[in-house]
């Protein structure tokens, strides 16, 4: 008595198996006839986030291209803001939903913004020289406009000053000057303090003790400012043209710099650097462009900094492994110049913004662990 085949795999069937609890385990399993026999060709793909599908597009809320686009600290939701004046906010998880579009907040485009790490607070940066303080438990309602700069406000970051508990914005301009102010609804309305850098500054971001900030500029240098003195104490060089963006590595040991030179430099900032030009590592393969635009980069959170992300013009982004200086992943999708890049705090998962004016989620292998 001979045993009855195996029933043919109807072609093309995509059968998708039940999440489980932990999400590294997730498959999606792929069945397709690969002869008129119809043998079923079986292919995994491993799931390493929980996001609903390994690559996720959100379009359709912006209207020209997206400038900055980051995660809150949880990881829940997102925030991009636009050349339109708009910044749109996103569910980061199924069913990924657009909950919001706060249209029109500023005169001119958002060129960043950035959440408030100790409450519901979002702060916006515009080319109208002005910084939005919007609450959005309050439906996105401004609280605050913070007057000041003389020129395009290029970036800015904020953290809690040591001590006293009180969140802090620093913001870097075209007119020259990296202003400090005091975070919040209830903040006054003029800088806590004002530093002259002699030329266009184009990225800014502080220390991990919030006692410093590293402000880029036009001068191709890396300006070094002590908040206490509200001095330059010194500045990081190695770059040969603008850099676009600062962002401090998660130890606060490191500070990623993509500039328009195509090259991104990881500066060493630790007080005693056993190099001394700083220079941690040189990373190429996310070509600037032309345009002029100012890309900007992040590290991984999920895996503690091991890998740094920059979008590039040719339209995808590059992934480093931080040690070893390696291109890990070159991720396309995009249909313009990937204009920003964040990393989700807890999970493998990149989210990039771009000049065709859409979002892409994608999740990542998770770093091996030593």
């Amino acid at each position: 008595m001979s045993k009855r085949g195996a029933s043919p795999t109807p072609e093309g069937t995509l059968i998708k198996r039940q999440r489980s609890s932990s999400p590294v385990s997730n498959q999606l399993v792929i069945s397709s006839s690969n002869d008129e026999r119809q043998q079923g060709l079986i292919r995994t793909v491993k799931r390493t986030s929980s996001l609903e599908a390994p690559i996720i597009s959100l379009s359709g809320s912006h209207g020209a291209e997206i400038l900055s686009c980051r995660f809150d600290p949880s990881g829940q939701n997102i925030a991009a803001c636009s050349a339109d004046r708009s910044v749109s906010l996103w569910k980061t998880y199924a069913p990924n939903t657009n909950y919001g579009l706060l249209a029109n907040i500023h005169k001119a485009p958002i060129l960043d913004l950035q959440w408030s790490l100790i409450s519901s607070l979002l702060y916006t940066a515009s080319a109208d020289a002005t910084i939005n303080v919007l609450d959005l438990a309050s439906g996105g309602e401004r609280v605050r406009k913070l007057r000041g700069h003389r020129g395009v406000i290029n970036a800015i970051d904020r953290t809690i000053a040591g001590g006293s508990g009180t969140e802090l914005i620093a913001s870097a301009s075209d007119d020259g000057t990296v202003r400090v102010w005091e975070g919040g609804e209830e903040g006054g309305k003029h800088p806590v303090a004002v530093f002259e850098i002699g030329c266009p500054v184009t990225a800014v971001c502080w220390s991990a003790d919030g006692a410093s900030i590293y402000a880029a500029a036009l001068d191709n240098e890396i300006h070094v400012l002590d908040l206490r003195k509200e001095e330059q104490v010194y500045t990081l060089t190695g770059h040969t043209d603008t850099p676009t963006s600062l962002a401090l590595s998660p130890n606060g040991q490191f500070l990623l710099s993509p500039s328009l030179s195509s090259q991104t430099i990881i500066h060493d900032v630790r007080p005693f650097s056993p190099s001394p030009s700083r220079i941690h590592r040189v990373l190429t393969g996310a070509p600037a462009g032309f345009e002029n635009t100012l890309l900007r980069g992040a590290w991984s959170k999920d895996d503690g900094g091991r890998r740094v992300g920059v979008g590039g013009a040719d339209r995808t982004v590059c992934i480093w492994d931080v040690e070893s200086g390696k291109v890990l992943y070159k991720l396309p999708g995009h249909k313009g110049t990937v204009t920003a890049v964040d990393f989700h705090p807890k999970e493998p998962i990149i989210l990039t913004g771009s000049k065709d004016a859409t979002m892409l989620l994608g999740e990542i292998e998770p770093s091996l662990t030593v």
